[in-house]
């Protein structure tokens, strides 16, 4: 099944589809947020983090991701034209891949943000903990499997751990 969508699939529909998608590859959704003003996700239930890495980021295992015994493997579904915050995180690193449609990144170590960088299917994105960036759609929905390596074991990161820099959603 492809999972790719032009601009203007209603986004319903694109969720259902992701929705089925997942399902048909053996992933159980723990939460979706189709609530978010750039898109939303899909929160993959933790037991399935290996399947995920093997779908997804089969270059590497689960002990090279592993930093504090969880990874909160996600799906990212980017609307047409929108942005996600300019941001950072304190407490999590996180590793990305367009599986589907198109969709862009800016990145930087300094709160100036740098050129776009467009990605192509199967391109993987690592940010650092720290690192100011902004995922962007572009044409069509993008779909971007996501894992955020925690860096404190003790205190694992949570969607509270975000420092927007600008926001097109005043948030």
């Amino acid at each position: 099944m492809l999972i790719n969508f032009s601009s203007i699939t209603p986004k319903e529909q694109v969720f259902e589809k992701v929705a089925a998608y997942l399902q048909e590859q053996g992933l159980r959704v723990d939460k979706q947020d189709d609530t978010r003003p750039w898109g939303g996700f899909f929160v993959i239930d933790e037991a399935g983090a290996e399947r995920f890495i093997s779908l997804y980021f089969s270059h590497l295992t689960l002990e090279d991701l592993t930093m504090s015994g969880k990874l909160s493997p996600k799906i990212l579904v980017v609307a047409p034209e929108k942005r996600l915050s300019w941001q950072y995180h304190y407490r999590r690193a996180e590793i990305w891949k367009l599986i589907g449609g198109t969709a862009g990144v800016v990145k930087s170590a300094t709160d100036e943000e740098k050129d776009l960088q467009q990605l192509n299917i199967g391109d993987i994105v690592q940010l650092k903990q720290g690192e100011r960036h902004r995922l962007i759609g572009l044409s069509g929905w993008g779909i971007v499997a996501e894992i955020w390596r925690h860096t404190d074991p003790s205190n694992p990161s949570d969607e509270e751990d975000i420092v927007r820099l600008q926001d097109d959603f005043g948030r």
